[in-house]
């Protein structure tokens, strides 16, 4: 999910994981949500390892290998969980909402506090565990590297933020990705040796040549 603040990325999540209601409609839906909260509150007085436990997923094959050994959690497991930094708790947070088996992964800014690299690390166990569990992931985040490298497809929200909000209808990457960044008048090439995205100088001949195509984003 792509837009800028407060036009409703946030309460659409918290609607389809059942913490706020909808002023108007009802939702129907028999899946299994687990949910990760853009605002994280380390309210488990224990250590980390303790959490795992408590949560059941202590000694679970499945989330030992696809899921904490991939993150690194063994270095925080004696750690208390209110001791962690906004990046560890981070970690933590997205891992235990991925531990639970569930039908759709709702993450809310799973990216925020982390460096570069353990942003690319979390996007590839996303993608990996959404995928071998055959379920739905849906994620808001800021980070356009993040976003192109974890989705499939995308929702671009718009409107005057904090008064209104409009959310597109799932797209592929690039027709969500152009309608976002046109909207941003950014253009974003990519880089020959990493592939990932790089955002064009304003005005520069690439930025240009760009917009004259109306290519915003290249797949």
């Amino acid at each position: 999910m792509l837009g800028a603040n407060a036009t409703g990325k946030s309460t659409f999540v918290k609607i389809l994981a059942g913490v706020e209601e909808a002023d108007s409609g009802r939702l129907e839906s028999s899946l299994r949500v687990s949910y990760k909260p853009q605002y994280l509150s380390p309210g488990f007085s224990g250590s980390v390892e303790e959490l795992i436990a408590k949560l059941e997923l202590a000694g679970d094959a499945f989330f030992e290998s696809e899921i904490s050994r991939p993150l690194g959690l063994e270095r925080l497991a004696q750690k208390s969980v209110q001791d962690l930094s906004g990046g560890e708790l981070q970690l933590v947070a997205v891992a235990t909402c991925l531990g639970r088996e569930a039908d759709a992964y709702l993450l809310d800014e799973p990216s925020a506090y982390l460096d570069v690299e353990h942003r690319l690390r979390l996007a590839r166990v996303v993608r990996r565990v959404v995928e071998k569990r055959d379920a739905l992931g849906i994620v808001v985040d800021h980070d356009l590297l993040f976003i192109d490298y974890i989705s499939d497809r995308a929702m671009v929200f718009s409107g005057k933020p904090g008064r209104e909000g409009h959310a597109s209808r799932p797209q592929d990457m690039r027709s969500a990705m152009n309608m976002f960044l046109k909207g941003m008048q950014v253009t974003l090439r990519r880089d020959p040796e990493t592939g990932r995205p790089r955002v064009n100088k304003p005005g520069s001949v690439k930025d240009r040549e760009q917009m004259l195509k109306g290519e915003y984003y290249y797949v």
